[in-house]
């Protein structure tokens, strides 16, 4: 799902910084020691477990082209991290509602941050727009959003990581193939094994790629001969990204998005990026930016209501799917999208967000597929992804009560669905 940078739809924040331990504990009653005994005992053994697992892997690295000399560099100090599991385990099945993240995505202070930074890397931000023909402030906004600017790169042993994950084998055959990377990319000189740190879940660098991607699109702007995405230097990974969305289609002097305004009476059946129209088709049907004038021609075009008919509109471009290639998400891409705007020098969005709403639970949307079907609104399966089918459904039962058939999957559909 995930095609370069983040491996779940989060967006970086810094880490937390946790203060000396001063409290007083207890001394452990038997039970509790009991209970430690049986953690030591299981980590001890998935330690064991995991030895096991870097023998047998050795002979996958080689067959994959693996010298032995790296490949024990490359291990050498490396365990089984129990943390890093932990963390795979509990990644939260909530995200942010679009608003909540796009006040963080574009804050006056990542706003601030991302001008200060293209002040400080005009020159090079420049070289990388006339290069690849990506605006320097797309690229800056990438950066903001990945790392902060290059603040929050990640600190975590990446061969450690990526080992620990494959072992664990829940997404196994995915960072096994990130792990052959990542030698690879040792092998190739670009890092050494105890520079390539990064996320816990193996994104690199400035920009985070994934060690596959790094492999296919990383590029040397500086010519010293390395792919260098992990040093201070914002060079090798701000042209990377760069290579990465030109590689894609990105489209020098096309918007991502133009936030517009929806007339009385629009055919909401008429949104989604599946319906396509010129942007003077749009304005026929009276479609305007939030000034009141016409969207001029960029291309092609799709209406977007990333929170229903209650939330922010817009039309957007090829860009926009060209920033959905490195990552997915609705509000990721608007996020960068709309960050570059206000780096550039645009002010914040006009319209309003259902902020009393929120998103739904994966065990919600799947309740509310099943009560789609069972009122004969029929979704293609409960599966708990929101694809066409089910806005479909939704659109069909918002009609039935009179409500905006909007498709969006709501709370309050929900509960009028019970």
């Amino acid at each position: 799902m995930l095609k370069v940078a983040i491996l779940a739809f989060c967006l970086v924040t810094g880490p937390a910084v946790a203060g000396p331990d001063t409290s007083v504990s207890p001394r452990p009653r038997p039970a509790h020691a009991e209970e430690a005994q049986i953690v030591l005992a299981q980590a001890s053994r998935s330690s064991m477990e995991f030895q096991r697992w870097i023998d047998g892997f050795r002979g996958r690295a080689r067959a994959a082209g693996i010298r032995d000399g790296v490949f024990n560099a490359a291990f050498q100090g490396v365990r089984y991290d129990p943390g890093v599991i932990e963390k795979d385990r509990n990644q939260s099945e909530f995200t942010k509602p679009i608003w909540e993240y796009l006040d963080s995505a574009a804050s006056d202070a990542r706003v601030r941050n991302g001008r200060d930074a293209v002040r400080r890397h005009q020159r090079l931000l420049d070289a990388i727009e006339a290069a690849y023909g990506v605006e320097g402030e797309v690229v800056a906004a990438v950066w903001g959003l990945e790392s902060a600017y290059g603040e929050y790169r990640g600190s975590e042993p990446l061969i450690q990581s990526l080992a620990t994950l494959a072992f664990d084998g829940r997404r196994g055959r995915f960072f096994e193939e990130q792990l052959v990377a990542a030698l690879k990319i040792v092998q190739a000189g670009d890092v050494s094994p105890g520079r390539m740190t990064g996320s816990w879940a193996g994104a690199m660098g400035h920009t985070q790629f994934i060690p596959t991607s790094y492999l296919a699109y990383a590029v040397d702007f500086t010519g010293d001969g390395k792919r260098d995405i992990w040093s201070d230097d914002p060079a090798d990974a701000l042209a990377s990204t760069a290579a990465y969305l030109r590689r894609f289609g990105w489209t020098k002097g096309q918007p991502w998005g133009v936030e517009v305004a929806l007339p009385r009476g629009f055919d909401y059946a008429e949104t989604g990026e599946r319906i396509k129209k010129s942007p003077a088709e749009w304005a026929a049907l009276g479609i305007r930016d939030t000034q009141g004038g016409t969207v001029p021609n960029y291309g092609s075009a799709s209406i977007l209501l990333p929170a229903g008919a209650q939330g922010a509109a817009f039309m957007i471009f090829q860009n926009f799917h060209v920033i959905e290639r490195y990552n997915t998400a609705d509000a990721y891409v608007i996020g960068v999208g709309h960050l570059s705007d206000r780096i550039r020098g645009a002010g914040p969005l006009k319209s309003g967000w259902p902020r009393g709403d929120r998103n739904l639970r994966f065990a919600e949307k799947k309740e509310m597929q099943a009560l789609l079907s069972r009122r004969g609104f029929e979704t293609g399966g409960v599966d708990g992804i929101i694809g066409p089918n089910t806005i479909q459904a939704i659109r069909r039962f918002q009609v039935s009560i009179g409500m905006i058939p909007d498709g969006y999957a709501s709370f309050e559909i929900l509960n009028r669905l019970k």
